[in-house]
């Protein structure tokens, strides 16, 4: 069976620790692959993107600037990638930020032999409901991605 078709839409994990934020009209996704890594590795291959993410994640950078957008994320001693940890169990690594258009927060699940990548916005005002709408289909390429070399 080919990777890709490994990975796998599903339904966030009621025990997820993102449900705390989670509001009506929020923006949640999820994705599964098989793979047996703890949270915290599976969060560092996740956020060691690669050379074709880093450049869109730059012109994000370069784009939103003028709005006083967040780039790397606020300073913080913990952090998966450009993302502060928010939480961390055996099972669960929380990490993400609020910004000015929008709060969002990743979860890299490991449970029953499988990693589960799931996102949760929460957006403030049209520009985040426009922000959203222009990265979602850059999203969807890069959970995707991410989850392919989690199991590797």
């Amino acid at each position: 069976m080919l990777m890709h078709k490994m990975i796998q839409s599903c339904e966030l994990p009621q025990s997820s620790l993102l449900w705390k934020n989670v509001q009506p009209g929020d923006f949640i996704d999820c994705y599964t692959i098989p793979a047996i890594i703890g949270p915290r590795n599976a969060a560092e291959i996740i956020t060691d993107f690669p050379i074709w993410a880093r450049a869109l994640v730059k012109l994000r950078g370069v784009i939103t600037a003028p709005f006083g957008l967040l780039v790397d994320g606020p300073d913080d001693p913990n952090k998966v990638g450009p993302f502060p940890v928010e939480i961390e169990t055996e099972e669960e690594l929380v990490a993400g930020f609020n910004d000015k258009h929008l709060n969002f927060r990743v979860s890299v699940i490991s449970k029953e032999g499988n990693i589960s990548l799931a996102t949760w916005v929460h957006v403030h005002n049209w520009g985040g409901r426009l922000y959203l709408f222009c990265i979602l289909p850059f999203h969807v390429l890069i959970a995707k991605n991410a989850l392919r070399r989690v199991a590797m």
